[in-house]
């Protein structure tokens, strides 16, 4: 889980000149189990400005969440209805990575990953809603991108030739695109905005800083390394300074400041360290003002030295940075490992993801000649596809014109929809 986790996060950028937010799900499955620590046959999770939200994998089947706003908020059977939502899209992608295995005439002893992303993003206006931004849909298999949604003109488009197929099936179902085009703008944001809320009211109830003073060994045997830390305040305004024997340490003294940083829980930290003399017994103290919630507060450095080269608080943000770059360090040697044993791409769906669950009726990722399957999807019209030989999750394919369905409840308020199979989660 972390090491997906991570290479996700990785990929992430921040927006700038304008406060955008963004709600993003990201499915990904192997032809079969990687043997890989860390990576599982079939993960899917959700992302709230590229914060892990909720989280499912094969190893540990339930869909779970990641956030205490997210626990707090959504009742018992959001939970219970997404788990069974997510262990059919785990039947899904596996039929139809075999599909696709089929159509491009692939070894069954090779590894292959299919994975879909989509999700929006939203620009926060002064009344605090949020617009339209923009909206992504993609597919990629086995490191390439296979389809995406061109949401401005309202057509797939196919980047290689094995997905043209797709793209005209996709294409001649006009409700589908509207369908997709209608979720991305309208649906997705909707569940944008109600996630953002409940992030910033559970925010707001938490959001004095914790304040902590510690030194740790400086590479100058003499020295030491004077740090005082603020962390899981809201808002981000605040100010943060360094005194010895009461006078505020400035540039000129060598203080340095990290800026405020965002934690990943949607509150800030600060840091401010300066080099001092392990010989020196003057006064330091920690000063921190965080008007927003009324803190004013002195903490004095007690003179104890850490023996370790870090013993920062465990929650800050900025050892779960140094976690997730060792953890991508993994995920990195683990997909080498797989392009080396099997001559394949390490699936990049991680690494630059444009990213609640809706989406794409299941159209056509099949090969030629299969027979035709209606696929019965919740809160979507039924639309043809063709399918393998091989059972769909709950169904079996058809060999004549008689339909096999994958049923979900239509009338579900469960959240965002999963994608492809349109069940809610």
């Amino acid at each position: 889980m972390l090491v997906l986790a991570a290479l996700v996060l990785f990929g992430t950028g921040l927006a700038v000149n304008s406060e955008v937010h963004s709600l993003k799900y990201i499915y990904t499955a192997f032809y079969k189990n990687p043997g890989l620590e860390g990576l599982h046959e079939f993960t899917a999770m959700g992302l709230l400005d590229n914060r892990l939200i909720d989280y499912f994998d094969s190893d540990n089947p339930y869909k779970v969440p990641k956030q205490n706003w997210m626990r707090n908020q959504l009742p018992v059977d959001y939970w219970e209805k997404g788990t069974q939502s997510r262990k059919s899209k785990q039947q899904w992608f596996k039929v139809n990575i075999e599909i696709l295995m089929k159509r491009m005439n692939q070894s069954e002893t090779d590894v292959h990953v299919l994975q879909w992303r989509h999700g929006c993003e939203g620009e926060k206006q002064p009344d605090n809603t949020l617009t339209f931004k923009s909206g992504m849909d993609m597919y990629s298999y086995d490191g390439n991108d296979f389809l995406s949604f061109d949401d401005a003109n309202a057509v797939w488009v196919a980047p290689i030739d094995a997905a043209v197929q797709t793209k005209r099936k996709w294409d001649d179902v006009p409700v589908l695109k509207e369908y997709t085009k209608g979720y991305l703008e309208k649906e997705c944001m909707d569940w944008l905005q109600r996630f953002n809320t409940y992030e910033s009211e559970e925010i707001r109830r938490a959001s004095p800083p914790k304040v902590y003073v510690f030194a740790k060994n400086s590479p100058i045997e003499t020295n030491i390394m004077l740090t005082c830390l603020a962390t899981g305040f809201y808002p981000k305004d605040i100010i943060v300074n360094i005194k010895r024997n009461g006078r505020v340490l400035t540039r000129d003294d060598g203080l340095r400041s990290s800026g405020v940083l965002p934690n990943d829980d949607g509150t800030h930290q600060i840091r401010t360290s300066v080099e001092i003399l392990k010989s020196d017994l003057s006064t330091y103290t920690c000063h921190v003002i965080h008007k927003a919630t009324g803190v004013d507060v002195d903490r004095e450095w007690d003179h104890k030295i850490s023996e370790q080269c870090d013993r920062d608080p465990p929650t800050m943000s900025i050892v779960i940075i140094v976690a997730v770059l060792i953890l991508l360090i993994g995920a990195v040697a683990a997909c080498l490992v797989v392009l080396k044993k099997n001559n394949i791409l390490c699936f990049r769906g991680y690494t630059n993801p444009n990213q609640p669950d809706a989406m794409i009726p299941v159209v056509n990722l099949v090969v030629p000649s299969a027979p035709v399957v209606n696929v019965l999807v919740p809160n979507a019209p039924v639309v043809n596809v063709v399918a393998s030989s091989a059972s769909v999750a709950n169904g079996t394919a058809a060999t004549n014109d008689s339909a096999a369905y994958m049923n979900g409840n239509p009338t579900s308020n469960n959240g965002p929809n999963d994608p492809l199979l349109m069940g809610n989660d």
